[in-house]
């Protein structure tokens, strides 16, 4: 039995916690606070969208040996499962093909399914997925919606299971899982295993890079701003400029100088402005 280097520290560990926390302590908790929190959920929600792009990078293009898809996954899993479940042997690193594969390949799924669908949901008062522009109101509604639902039908399943799974190896096929996530280093039994090669700082500059580029994008960085809404005094409503030109045209009767002229001008520009022929015969300067 010998000791092989198995995770790489930045890429694979780093993204592993940095996943849990930004779903379990991040996205999960703070919907569950309330609407005052839906800002937070949002960035945690981005967090998952841009380590979720960056895994695809490492494990898909530029990763070391043991994060590659293609180690884990090669070969089919499905039928070595059955065999590894009834006590077959496996003499491999990394995720463990029969069910390591799949618990991986769904929960990056499922995790990409609710950051996508968040991103176009709403919460129907006053909260709007960054990217809820680019679908109608309809099919926002819909993405909301498939988006409480996984929730409680797959994210919280799917996650009891990853856990099951890892105290399964733990205490059952004594394969603890665990452990070489934290230390990046691992026991096997196999001499013709070795220390995991590739990635390196350039790919992981890389796969960050692109994976900022994607949260970038994800949080509505491509779609023009809106146009400003047409200009409007929000300072008094027509009811209260009628009468605030009423009573002012009804002052300078009264007493037409200067004074009150700033006094009106300083309480509603609109009827200092409505008054402005009235400035003019009385031969008022306008204050601006």
């Amino acid at each position: 039995m010998k000791t092989i280097r198995l995770w790489d520290l930045p890429p694979t560990r780093l993204f592993h916690w940095l996943l849990v926390i930004a779903v379990v302590g991040g996205a999960v908790v703070t919907v569950k606070l309330g609407a005052g929190w839906m800002a937070w959920h949002e960035r945690f929600g981005l967090a998952v969208v841009g380590l979720l792009a960056f895994r695809v990078v490492w494990g898909g293009l530029v990763g070391s040996t043991y994060a590659r898809f293609s180690q884990f996954i090669s070969g089919g899993p499905g039928g070595a499962m059955i065999r590894y479940l009834r006590g077959g042997q496996w003499q491999g690193a990394g995720h463990n093909p029969p069910l390591g594969a799949w618990s991986v390949l769904l929960l990056l799924g499922l995790f990409g399914f609710q950051a996508v669908t968040g991103l176009f949901s709403n919460d129907e008062i006053a909260f709007n997925g960054p990217l809820y522009r680019l679908v109608s109101s309809g099919w926002s509604d819909t993405l909301s919606s498939w988006h409480r639902l996984m929730e409680w039908g797959g994210l919280y399943a799917v996650v009891a299971l990853h856990v099951l799974a890892v105290l399964f190896y733990t205490h059952v096929r004594k394969d603890n899982l665990v452990k070489p996530m934290v230390t990046g280093r691992k026991q096997v039994q196999s001499s013709e295993l070795k220390d995991a090669s590739g990635g390196g700082w350039l790919a992981m500059i890389i796969a960050l890079a692109i994976a900022v580029a994607v949260v970038w994008a994800a949080s509505g960085g491509l779609i023009p701003p809106p146009p400003p809404p047409p200009p409007q005094n929000l300072l008094v409503s027509p009811p209260l400029a009628y009468l605030a030109r009423k009573l002012s045209w009804q002052a300078l009767q009264v007493s037409p100088t200067l004074a009150n002229w700033r006094a009106i001008a300083a309480w509603s520009p609109a009827a200092a402005s409505s008054c402005s022929a009235l400035a003019s015969r009385t031969k008022l300067t306008a204050i601006s």
